[in-house]
């Protein structure tokens, strides 16, 4: 899939943004830019990992989901939830009762999507057996496999090429229904996200054609739903448990954690979370510097899925949870009974195609051109201060070289260039003035105490 066709699930409300740069700042990608005083994405080089999203002071960015009726196109509608959306609750809420107001909004099945790991680990030690390369890359994070893609090209063919749980659960629950008689149209599969990565996962999936997803649901959207349907179950003195569901086992109940994977596959294996922490280790990895491991748990958020920015609860205390209900369940191993004939089947489904890259780095798709641009970057690199202040609107300098070659820039952007083509009687003090409102927008160097900071803040 071209990186033009590839969804992304973070947008810009304009209305609320006011262009103060924190997002562009954390990008891993270098994906943002402000124009107008607005920021805006570059959905070429945006892996959907949320950093924006954190980072915004106003709450600008937001995720897009599909709309909660949309479940109702189906007659057998089934949510796939993660462990962490447990973990959102406090202890004394139980998986029952979640899954059984789960039911009462709508849902007629709820499956677990950790439920298909053991089948994913026996695939990925099958992969670490018969690959040469090392260190093998996990495929859960989505981020991380098109941060790889975008910024680690030559590290793809590193990426364990088998499908995470999401992908194994919907598999495995569409076959289900299948061999119950029904029929496909009937069947709605509908993932609980926790993060904007595995919504662009599901759109536009990364080493196959179409996922077998139907639809997404945000954690924070799902979870308050839930909330206030048990809330409204307290409040009549009818907190029923609900039907019971198999129980995760430890291991699947902390897959998704930091150190989730890396306890189970083979050698020497490092588990990496928050994407900067992933990007100086993946540096060190392309740089030759680390040679000698085996396996990679590479995970784009801090604390791994407790931390994606869907996820409502603080996500230390979710993984205290769910590590106390691993404590509780440490005596159950292995997979739903209803799950053990499909196993043949799914390690049949599990393979991907090879991850293809999509370079942030390539500067034209002819390789002569690509290196005479990059020849035309380093030039500009000799006038542009190297000082990375941002009031260009691109994140550092050469960014702002990229985009002067790629002609969606001039270097009298940079502002002490322009200073320097004043002083040099070659810009005019107003056209500066014009180039600064064209970044920054028309207004924004009038006085104004309302600002946030200012003595008049929101006033």
């Amino acid at each position: 899939m071209s990186a033009e066709n590839q969804y992304h699930a973070l947008s810009v409300n304009e209305s609320l943004c006011y262009g103060c740069t924190h997002c562009m700042n954390v990008c891993p990608t270098d994906a943002i830019r402000i124009s107008a005083g607005k920021a805006y994405i570059r959905r070429d080089w945006c892996v959907d990992c949320g950093e924006c999203m954190k980072a915004c002071t106003v709450d600008a960015f937001y995720v897009e989901q599909d709309d909660f009726d949309k479940i109702f196109d189906y007659k057998y509608r089934v949510a796939l939830v993660p462990a962490v959306m447990i973990g959102q609750f406090p202890s004394n809420v139980s998986e029952s009762e979640i899954f059984s107001v789960m039911r009462e909004i709508g849902f007629t099945h709820v499956f677990q999507t950790e439920h298909t790991v053991d089948v994913i680990n026996e695939r990925i030690i099958e992969e670490q057996m018969k690959e040469n390369v090392k260190p093998l890359i996990s495929s859960y994070c989505p981020a991380v496999v098109r941060l790889i893609q975008v910024r680690f090209p030559s590290l793809v063919d590193h990426i364990v090429l088998v499908k995470p749980p999401i992908d194994a659960s919907a598999l495995f629950f569409r076959r289900k229904l299948q061999d119950m008689g029904i029929p496909d149209n009937e069947i709605g599969l509908f993932y609980v996200t926790p993060c904007p990565a595995k919504i662009a996962a599901v759109k536009s999936p990364v080493g196959e054609e179409k996922s077998s997803v139907n639809g997404v649901i945000n954690m924070d959207f799902l979870y308050n739903k839930v909330l206030l349907g048990i809330q409204g179950r307290a409040g009549k003195g009818t907190r029923a448990a609900g039907d019971t569901l198999p129980n995760l086992s430890a291991k699947s109940i902390l897959w998704s954690l930091t150190n989730g994977e890396t306890p189970y596959v083979r050698g020497r294996c490092l588990a990496i979370d928050e994407i900067h922490n992933v990007i100086d280790f993946l540096e060190k990895i392309e740089n030759d510097e680390i040679t000698d491991v085996d396996f990679l748990e590479l995970r784009a958020c801090d604390e791994s899925c407790a931390g994606g920015v869907l996820v409502v609860g603080n996500r230390f205390l979710t993984v205290e949870r769910l590590h106390k209900r691993a404590q509780l369940f440490k005596d159950i191993h292995g997979m739903p009974e209803d799950l053990e004939p499909y196993t043949d089947y799914l390690k049949k489904k599990l393979s991907i195609h090879p991850v293809e890259p999509r370079s942030m780095l390539a500067l034209d798709e002819d390789t002569g051109k690509a290196v005479q641009k990059m020849l035309q970057v380093r030039k500009m690199m000799c006038y542009l201060p190297g000082i990375d202040c941002g009031a260009c609107g691109a994140p550092n300098c050469q960014s702002l070289a990229k985009d002067i070659v790629q002609k969606e820039a001039q270097l009298s952007n940079c502002v002490f260039i322009q200073r320097m083509m004043e002083k040099n009687k070659k810009l005019h003090g107003d056209h500066a003035i014009r180039i600064i409102e064209k970044v920054w927008g028309k207004d924004r160097l009038d006085k104004d105490c309302t600002k946030l900071g200012a003595k008049n803040e929101g006033m």
